[in-house]
């Protein structure tokens, strides 16, 4: 299976809470979406006054391989989903890798 993790950091302009219910209520039905996903996880930041990762929420997207995720993000969903990411993601932080996840300790 493949992982493909968003570090995501929030438009300036919104407050941590506006940027959570949009990524819950709006973005996530859209990348729950996409063709061939098959598991979908939100991690968001919790308040930590010794760490501060700078970063507010981390997406994992799983699927079966390569070129299930590449459909995936060429159908409409995907189009879609991409449409909505300026609404409330800093763009010119965030970014994203496919990762090969190995399990240490189940």
């Amino acid at each position: 299976m493949l992982k493909f993790m968003v570090v995501l950091y929030k438009r300036r302009d919104l407050t941590q809470e506006e940027f959570r219910r949009h990524l819950q209520e709006i973005h996530g039905p859209l990348a729950k979406a996409l063709p061939g996903v098959r598991k979908y996880i939100q991690d968001f930041v919790v308040a930590d006054p010794r760490r501060t990762p700078g970063w507010d929420a981390i997406i994992e997207l799983y699927f079966d391989d390569w070129p299930s995720m590449e459909a995936a993000w060429a159908s409409p969903q995907g189009a879609a989903s991409d449409a909505d990411l300026p609404a409330f993601a800093d763009l010119s932080r965030t970014t994203w890798s496919a990762s090969d996840e190995v399990t240490v300790l189940p």
